[in-house]
């Protein structure tokens, strides 16, 4: 556990660096309706990109470039040298500072950070508000596509910072091993059928990605008041490792932000999260309120 990460750049700090030689801005937008009582079914948002989007922003496709072909699961890692060469094709590497946002102001900025930071670039931060902060504020958006500036990616991987199905059912005796569902309480009880079963991992806590933002506003909540909210439920303890997971791997990653931003940096993502968990039968799930 190290010292807090940089905070999330503003509107204001963003367009007025915008020119700057380095600077690399990427839109990570998916969609993903959230369904009633059914799968989800992603979509890329490079249709919506394309006619608005920051000037000079490039478009990371988290449902093809940066994920692995041969998985049966959307968004799932890839090996790390076909993650180099799509982030190289962008122009992230060597010299770049990157600012990620995507068109909801949500967690799909915060899933490309992640990912970024497990391949080994540290040079990275998100938008705080996105695009819809971004045309509130009155900045301008367009529809030109520019052409990237390529650079070599050479990040080192940090396994630490990810989990797979195999290393989750592992550490499900773990007393040292924290697992945080982040879905809403209805699909951590079992209310709700969006996967192939009902419920959570056993022993996994529930802290719902939602409660990062103030309910009546939608802005993010201090750092300090999560913190004393994380440390209460136990994830500021170092000698615990904290592993986040959700329906596939992204809203996840938006706690694992909140809490590296509050100086717990080393959280790891379970990447396949329910969908492959749920997806296997012989895996354990429990309903209810109770971890267990």
């Amino acid at each position: 556990m190290g010292n807090p990460l940089p905070s999330p750049v503003s509107v204001a700090w963003l367009h007025e660096h915008l020119g700057d030689e380095n600077l690399v801005v990427i839109d990570a937008t998916n969609h993903l309706p959230i369904p009633t009582d059914g799968p989800y079914v992603p979509e890329s948002g490079a249709e919506t990109y394309r006619p608005e989007h920051i000037p000079g922003a490039l478009f990371a496709d988290l449902l093809v470039a940066f994920a692995d072909p041969d998985s049966p699961e959307d968004w799932t890692a890839p090996d790390h040298e076909r993650f180099a060469a799509a982030a190289g094709t962008l122009g992230i590497g060597d010299g770049a500072t990157v600012v990620v946002y995507d068109q909801h102001g949500g967690f799909w900025a915060t899933r490309f950070w992640w990912h970024l930071r497990y391949e080994g670039f540290d040079q990275v931060t998100t938008l705080d508000g996105g695009l819809p902060a971004w045309k509130a504020a009155g900045y301008e958006v367009t529809d030109v596509v520019p052409e990237p500036n390529p650079r070599t990616f050479t990040g080192t991987r940090r396994p630490e910072l990810f989990r797979s199905t195999e290393d989750v059912a592992a550490s499900l005796d773990d007393e040292n091993t924290v697992l945080v569902n982040v879905l809403d309480e209805p699909a951590y009880r079992g209310d709700v059928k969006n996967f192939a079963r009902r419920g959570h991992i056993p022993g996994s806590i529930n802290l719902p990605v939602s409660t990062l933002r103030d309910p009546e506003t939608g802005a993010p909540r201090p750092i300090e008041e999560l913190r004393r909210e994380f440390e209460a439920a136990g994830l500021m303890d170092s000698g615990r490792k904290v592993v986040t997971y959700c329906g596939g791997g992204i809203a996840a990653t938006g706690v694992a932000h909140a809490l590296a931003l509050a100086g717990r940096d080393d959280v790891a993502v379970y990447d396949g999260s329910m969908t492959a968990w749920a997806g296997n039968p012989d895996l354990p799930l429990v309903t209810g309120d109770s971890p267990r």
